[in-house]
């Protein structure tokens, strides 16, 4: 998932950079176990103490390794590892999102693990999802979760009103006006973020910019179209308003799951908090489709989720250390583990156990997965986001036509890739 990623400032990307072990002080461990440093971004309340549980396991099995655990808050481990990295101080083993991993690679930080041990099992892994872990024909990363975005709807709420899942956006405009007609709530709440706008795009056949071609496109007829819908979608009857305060995401979230809106598009990171809330003390209540189609008639999200890399600076013995953990961590016996306790998806088929797939959001997440759209491989890609996210709001909020919103995201993305033509 794309999350805004927040300025951090030098002191403390330094102090989390002392807890990390990066090979420089390796000497002192000469006649004990290997100490490495691993940097999880997960959610320290839902998923940390998961990842606790499988780091005592790990250390239980190789006595002659121990692991220094540091959960970094995600909106703030991007930054934190670029500072540590560039004085050669980070972590070994870093919980990398997709999108930073071919920039990290780009810049040195990451060790090819092709060949490696971590790498070992490569087969078993969702070929897409390899992919997304390459940069320039090596393998900078083990996926370690996966995700997408999904139309999450409230089944209950659907079936009252007598409506299906949408199909295409038109379908669920026309499904939401329904909903408020027949139960009084809302029918959708769309998102003013980038991230959640990406599936109209390629709903569209387009995207932010066409790499191959080295190219804008977020101005081009077919993404103007794309956000065009997307815009649509925040007045209508059963279409609630673009909410663009600092508090939209927990807004959304909270309002789905107490039942006061009937769907609204999300990924799988929220399944726990799904389960948690009233409309979803039946967790059968949660129903989960593919997103809805743009007028190529094809639906697409993008692919989302974590990989587990190793950094470049950590000498010879804490980098066997550390691919021996991610191997350990990657494994179809921990990622059924992460499953039955987190709700993440699996990066690998052989963890999709019976087990696993009983959890209906986990199996229902699964099932659109086919419409996933890995990242392509250009390492700023990911941070192209952050210009239509400030757009974006200004857009869905009536401060800005769309079309000057988009021609200040181009202006903005063209310095990001300045080797890309308008």
């Amino acid at each position: 998932m794309r999350r805004g990623i927040a300025a951090t400032a030098l002191v403390a990307s330094l102090a989390l950079a002392a807890t990390a072990c990066g090979g420089s002080d390796s000497g002192d461990e000469a006649d004990g176990p290997v100490t490495i440093t691993w940097w999880d971004t997960s959610n320290a309340t839902n998923e940390a103490p998961t990842y606790k549980a499988l780091v005592k396991e790990f250390e239980a099995a190789n006595k002659d390794i121990k692991v220094n655990y540091v959960n970094v808050p995600f909106d703030q481990a991007q930054n934190k590892f670029d500072t540590a990295a560039g004085s050669k101080g980070a972590p070994d083993v870093l919980r990398s999102e997709v999108g930073w991993t071919p920039a990290f690679a780009k810049k040195g930080f990451f060790a090819p693990l092709d060949g490696t041990e971590a790498l070992a099992e490569q087969d078993k892994f969702q070929p897409s999802l390899i992919e997304q872990a390459k940069y320039d024909g090596k393998t900078y990363g083990v996926p370690f979760t996966t995700d997408t975005l999904a139309l999450v709807y409230n089944k209950e709420l659907f079936k009252k009103a007598g409506v299906e899942a949408p199909k295409t956006w038109d379908d669920l405009k026309k499904a939401a006006a329904t909903i408020k007609d027949k139960t009084g709530v809302d029918g959708y709440w769309g998102s003013t973020q980038a991230y959640y706008a990406q599936s109209f795009l390629y709903g569209e056949g387009t995207d932010t910019v066409d790499v191959d071609a080295k190219k804008i496109t977020v101005t081009s007829p077919a993404a103007k179209k794309a956000y065009g819908t997307w815009q649509g979608l925040f007045s209508g009857k059963g279409l609630h308003k673009a909410d663009t305060t600092a508090d939209a995401y927990a807004h959304i979230q909270e309002a789905f799951v107490s039942g006061k809106v009937a769907s609204i598009i999300q990924g799988p990171w929220e399944i726990t908090n799904f389960y948690k809330g009233s409309a979803f003390k039946d967790k059968n209540n949660l129903g989960i489709a593919t997103v809805p189609a743009g007028s190529t008639g094809k639906a697409g999200a993008p692919t989302g989720g974590h990989n587990l890399s190793v950094y470049a600076g950590s000498d010879k013995a804490h980098q066997e250390a550390s691919l021996k953990f991610v191997k350990f961590m990657t494994s179809a016996k921990a990622q059924e583990t992460i499953a039955l306790k987190n709700s993440t998806l699996p990066t690998r088929e052989d963890a999709y156990t019976a087990e696993v797939k009983a959890d209906p959001g986990i199996a229902g997440y699964q099932g659109v997965l086919s419409s996933a759209q890995p990242r392509p491989a250009l390492p700023e890609y990911s941070s192209l986001w952050g210009p239509l996210d400030d757009e974006l709001i200004e857009i869905a909020g009536g401060k800005e036509s769309l079309d000057k919103g988009l021609g200040d995201a181009e202006t903005a993305i063209a310095k990001l890739v300045p080797d890309f033509s308008k």
